[in-house]
């Protein structure tokens, strides 16, 4: 028997050819990884990026425009394939008045540091749960060398 959209909708689970089921696990704040700090080490130019794990490899990727397409979709600009996250599951939105990331209709909810949202602001560090997926939100600062801190201090004397 194939599930009808009002059971989707109440079970949060997502139709699968066979009738399976594909349900996200519910999210929670799961520990910094190790390689999180080498990405932001990596990051040479201020501003800011989500970075994930696929796999072995590491992602870095930046926020270039003003909004960032989450989900499974070929359209998207963070793409995973992967049944757990929706065509279109998520948004972030950034603006001068900081970053923030919106629920896109998705089937299994967005979840920033273990809560599900249906929007909400980021901060350094914060860890967002799109399906099975951690991707985490780096703010860089400008990296400074010892130079640019000799050059600072001589103009403040």
């Amino acid at each position: 028997m194939q599930p009808s959209s009002s059971d989707v909708t109440a079970t949060g689970t997502m139709p699968l050819p066979g009738g399976e089921t594909a349900r996200a696990p519910e999210p929670t704040r799961r520990a910094v990884p190790e390689w999180l700090q080498q990405a932001r080490d990596d990051v040479r130019e201020p501003g800011q990026y989500l970075a994930y794990a696929d796999g072995e490899r590491r992602v870095v990727v930046p926020l270039a425009g003003e909004w960032t397409r989450i989900g499974r979709s070929l359209a998207a600009d963070l793409r995973f394939d992967d049944a757990t996250v929706s065509r279109r599951h998520a948004l972030i939105v950034s603006q001068a008045d900081g970053v923030r990331v919106l629920d896109d209709r998705s089937l299994n909810g967005v979840y920033v540091n273990g809560e599900r949202v249906e929007w909400s602001e980021l901060r350094d560090g914060d860890e967002i749960a799109v399906g099975r997926h951690s991707i985490w939100f780096i703010e860089a600062e400008a990296a400074t060398t010892a130079g640019d801190e000799v050059a600072a201090a001589s103009a403040g004397a």
